[in-house]
């Protein structure tokens, strides 16, 4: 009792926590276009500072170039250096610095800008004056001010000539603060890419998943009485209709499977209420009156005789039942199919004498199948042969080598079958109305245990009929090893 209401509670559980392929689809939805937003905005922000730090990086290498020539070509002319130096002021967004100290740390010239206070400390290591400087300093100074900072050497092209040193500096406080913004903005556009992503994986998951949902009305409507019910994938994805196709051909499967029991269960009971009456009629006729020793023997043997009749139909009723379910064991042989058919037709020596048919088989080869199952094809086809063909009538059986197995053809000059009976002839309890005339206490199950055997065996059984000229039957096997 407790391992039962843990499995209930664990069910409930489970059922509880679960989420629907709605959820889930959404989910990944949502993180797939997170990934790949969060992947572009990052590489762009990147991509963005680089940018703008390779554009500074080459300014200052540029000024220091200028500097550097403007140095060897006058060196002692400070007017064209102060003149060239002053350019921060030339550029509307663009602001940079230039001081030039000589080797005693003496400031030769400036740009000449207040807020210029940069003490000559903090600048990088000085790069030698054969070398550009290839990397800055980046320094943040009290309140939003940036600079990117470089030094260099200079020198006079004579040997032994002075040097000077070179400091450069640009003020990036206008792209740190673009930088910052555009952070802001990336942030805001990924929130609100998540979000939009959120709402379009919900809209595509219900979308998609609108077929599941007709399915699942469509399995909510199926009952025992109305198998009916189908799907119409027409306008289904490829997927999807692969899936409503093949409940389609299942809900087929079932209604052809339960309108067989339908009918198998009408026809048991019909074929039943016979003998049961028979029998309840003869023992109320016993118990009517006192009898005589003789007159109940011979109620006895009639009762038997209705009872044999009815073992013989739930034994029949069995053996289908387990070859439909595959219960039943093939232990296949190789065997002379001739010698076993006439094993059987020694069964019914005494009939065929007494109605003087002529019965002939012929044939020379190996069959590989189940020899008691194959016996029980062979007596139930012969057995309706030799019943059912007039007195002085023939039955042939013949078997043959084929090139895709071996075929067993049984034909007499019997009273035949209808061609509308023909499509019936294997169904349960069926008879054809030839039949039916000639033996009333019939069953109406041989051929369908004959179809059940062949199925078993992987073969097939053909019947060609023709009423008052004869019935011809071909049992075909598969090829024998």
């Amino acid at each position: 009792m407790l391992l039962k209401n843990d499995k209930t509670k664990r069910s409930l559980f489970s059922s509880q926590n679960s989420t629907s392929i709605t959820h889930r689809l959404t989910f990944l939805y949502t993180f797939t276009a997170f990934g790949i937003l969060l992947v572009t905005i990052s590489f762009l922000y990147y991509a963005l500072m680089k940018g703008l730090e390779e554009e500074d990086r080459q300014f200052l290498i540029a000024t220091t170039q200028r500097v550097r020539l403007i140095l060897k070509e006058h060196p002692d002319n400070l007017g064209v250096l102060q003149q060239e130096i002053e350019g921060g002021g030339e550029f509307q967004y663009i602001h940079y610095y230039v001081r030039i100290l000589d080797a005693k740390g003496t400031v030769l010239a400036k740009t000449s800008d207040k807020t210029f206070n940069l003490p000559p400390d903090i600048f990088p290591q000085p790069v030698d004056y054969n070398t550009l400087p290839e990397k800055g300093k980046r320094k943040r100074f009290s309140g939003d001010m940036v600079y990117l900072l470089m030094a260099a050497w200079a020198a006079e092209d004579t040997p032994g000539g002075r040097t000077w040193l070179i400091q450069t500096a640009l003020d990036v406080s206008r792209e740190a603060e673009i930088i910052r913004r555009y952070r802001i903005k990336v942030e805001i556009a990924l929130a609100a890419g998540v979000f939009i992503s959120v709402i379009a994986g919900v809209l595509i998951a219900r979308r998609g998943l609108r077929p599941l949902n007709e399915i699942t009305k469509v399995i909510q409507l199926v009952r025992a009485t109305q198998l009916h019910e189908r799907i119409n994938p027409s306008q289904w994805p490829k997927e999807l209709t692969v899936l409503a196709t093949s409940f389609d051909e299942m809900l087929s499967r079932l209604q052809d499977s339960f309108n067989r029991l339908s009918q198998f269960s009408s026809d048991l009971a019909h074929e039943l209420r016979t003998p049961i009456n028979n029998l309840m009629g003869e023992a109320e006729v016993a118990l009517a009156k006192p009898r005589s020793p003789e007159e109940y023997q011979q109620v006895l043997g009639s009762s038997l005789e209705e009872l044999r009749h009815l073992l013989h139909m739930i034994e029949s009723l069995l053996f289908l039942a387990r070859a439909e379910s595959t219960d039943i064991r093939i232990e296949s042989t190789v065997f002379d199919p001739v010698k076993e058919i006439e094993t059987v037709l020694d069964y019914y020596d005494a009939l065929i004498e007494e109605k003087q048919l002529r019965i002939t088989s012929q044939g020379s080869v190996s069959l590989r199948a189940d020899p008691l199952l194959f016996r029980r094809v062979i007596n139930n086809i012969l057995s309706n042969a030799i019943k059912y063909t007039p007195a002085g009538g023939a039955v042939g059986i013949t078997a043959v080598k084929t090139e895709s197995g071996v075929t067993i053809i049984v034909d007499d000059s019997g009273v035949g079958i209808a061609a509308d009976e023909l499509e019936n002839i294997f169904s349960r309890f069926y008879r054809g109305r030839a039949t039916r005339s000639l033996d009333a206490k019939g069953t109406g199950l041989g051929l369908a245990i004959v179809k059940s055997i062949m199925d078993l065996h992987g073969g097939s059984i053909n019947i060609q009929s023709e009423p008052s000229k004869g019935t011809i039957i071909t049992l075909s096997f598969p090829q024998a090893s």
